[in-house]
C-alpha cells in the first residue's frame, strides 16, 4: 500500500515493480493484491495488465481496513466464534478481558491512517544506501 501510495505515476504501479521494489516474490504479492482489490482498497488504473492505484486518498484509508483485508481481528478464537467453547457466552472469566483487548486493538488500527504510516516510515535513499554500505 505504501509503494502504491508513494507512486507519482497516475497510471499506477505495476505488480512486477512492486515485487521488485519490495523484494518479495510476484506469486506472494499476487495474493496480497487480490485481497486488497477484494477489499476495495486498490484498483487497476486502466484495466487488466495496468498499474495499481489506491481507490481513496491515503488519509482516508485506515490501518484497520488494510489489516482486515487479510484477516479478521481474532485475538482468541472464542471471541469471534461462540461455538468454539461452551463457556464462551456465560461462564468464561477471561471473556470480558479478551473482548476489551480486541476492541482496543480495533480502535488502535482505526485511529491510524495510511498517510500517517507513510509519514512515520519515510526515508531517503541516502539513509538506506549508507546502512547497506556498512553491512
Amino acid at each position: 500500500m505504501i509503494e502504491i501510495a508513494n507512486s507519482p505515476d497516475e497510471n499506477g504501479v505495476l505488480q512486477k515493480d512492486i515485487a521488485q521494489n519490495q523484494n518479495i516474490s510476484y506469486k506472494y504479492l499476487d495474493s496480497i493484491i487480490s485481497a486488497l482489490k477484494l477489499k476495495g482498497l486498490i484498483i487497476n488504473s486502466k484495466g487488466k495488465g495496468s498499474g495499481y492505484r489506491l481507490t481513496k486518498d491515503p488519509k482516508d484509508i485506515t490501518m484497520y481496513e488494510i489489516y482486515t483485508a487479510f484477516e479478521q481481528i481474532a485475538v482468541v478464537e472464542c471471541i469471534n466464534n461462540n461455538g468454539f467453547c461452551i463457556r464462551s457466552k456465560h461462564d468464561c472469566k477471561a471473556n470480558s478481558y479478551w473482548n476489551e483487548f480486541r476492541l482496543e486493538f480495533q480502535k488502535m488500527l482505526m485511529s491510524k491512517t495510511l498517510e500517517e504510516i507513510i509519514k512515520s516510515t519515510h526515508y531517503e535513499c541516502q539513509d538506506i544506501c549508507v546502512l547497506a554500505a556498512k553491512e
